[in-house]
């Protein structure tokens, strides 16, 4: 077992190096299950195996120490101190490297794995697409039951939960790769007719409420962008939009249900199709989103984001967001 242990332990080792070297394309909530489940083994398996053994083995160095110095005592010899026999019984119960390594850490990953499931994962921005209401570096929570409780790695859903509404920030599985997870804005739900037109944005016919507010600086371009706010549902966020840019959309991918989707020099015009839907950032000019590549399925879901948890640049990030 120890080296079965051993050959175990360094696969993970080897999985997570070569993730972190760029050398393999990691994915760590099948990491994450797989721990809990082989750890989950060494735990039962030391429960029910390994810890009884070492019990009955310390009961039998106990009475065979008691044996022992009854017949001492019978010759008028003194009997070794207690702390030997309890020092010895110390070391048979002490769980072996390769059980505190697996059968130990059980308990902490299995917490990690359920929370990380079924309740809040973490999250890191990445990139700009969601300025001025996500910044780079801002460390996020996603709530991960709100919009329905789903298995961990197959993303199958096991209980309904509320559809997203607009405005919703949502996390998502990236639908050209799913293994990448995006983050952006709800804008249109299923049957919705979206349209994004010379930089406005009507839902269904009707306009989105907009209103200017002060400019936007971004330290990172060292300029100001035009900054509004927006009204969709029942939730205001704040958006962006960069003049210099035009407004038709460049460099548009296939993907599926592209016929619902009708593109000009004004922009682009989609229906949105059942189980699906038309995901914006609020960086208008700079985010690769629905746009770009169509649109995200239920099944793509991972949770709504809610909350910056921390910016180590910027501790007065840290708060709730809409």
């Amino acid at each position: 077992m120890p080296f079965l242990t051993a050959a175990i332990l360094a696969a993970f080792v080897g999985y997570a190096g070569a993730w972190y070297f760029e050398m393999v394309e990691g994915n760590f909530a099948l990491l994450l299950f797989l721990a809990t489940l082989v750890t989950g083994i060494y735990w039962v398996a030391e429960r029910l195996w390994y810890l009884p053994r070492r019990r009955r083995a310390a009961a039998e160095l106990e009475s065979h120490a008691g044996e022992r110095n009854a017949r001492l005592a019978g010759q008028g010899v003194a009997p070794p101190p207690e702390a030997d026999v309890a020092e010895a019984r110390h070391r048979i119960l002490a769980q072996p490297w390769w059980l505190d390594w697996t059968a130990g850490l059980f308990p902490v990953i299995l917490a990690v794995f359920v929370l990380r499931s079924f309740l809040f994962e973490p999250f890191k921005i990445p990139s700009g697409s969601m300025i001025p209401t996500l910044l780079v570096g801002d460390l996020i929570l996603v709530n991960k039951f709100t919009y329905g409780l789903r298995l961990p790695v197959v993303n199958t859903k096991l209980t309904d939960g509320t559809p997203p509404k607009r405005g919703d920030v949502m996390v998502f599985r990236y639908p050209p790769k799913p293994s990448l997870d995006y983050i952006k804005r709800v804008v249109g739900v299923p049957g919705d007719e979206v349209a994004y037109l010379n930089k406005k944005l009507t839902i269904n016919g009707q306009p989105v409420t907009t209103s200017k507010v002060q400019d936007y600086f971004d330290p990172d371009a060292m300029r100001y962008f035009k900054q509004f706010e927006e009204r969709l549902g029942e939730k205001n966020h704040r958006l962006l939009n960069d003049d210099e840019r035009p407004a038709f959309v460049a460099g548009v991918d296939d993907f599926p249900f592209k016929e619902n989707c009708r593109y000009s020099v004004e922009g682009v015009v989609c229906r949105v199709p059942q189980g699906h839907y038309f995901m914006m950032g609020d960086n208008r000019d700079n985010s690769l989103d629905s746009r770009y590549w169509g649109f995200v399925p239920d099944k793509n879901i991972v949770g709504k984001a809610f909350l910056i948890w921390m910016n180590f640049a910027n501790l007065s990030r840290v708060g709730s967001f809409e």
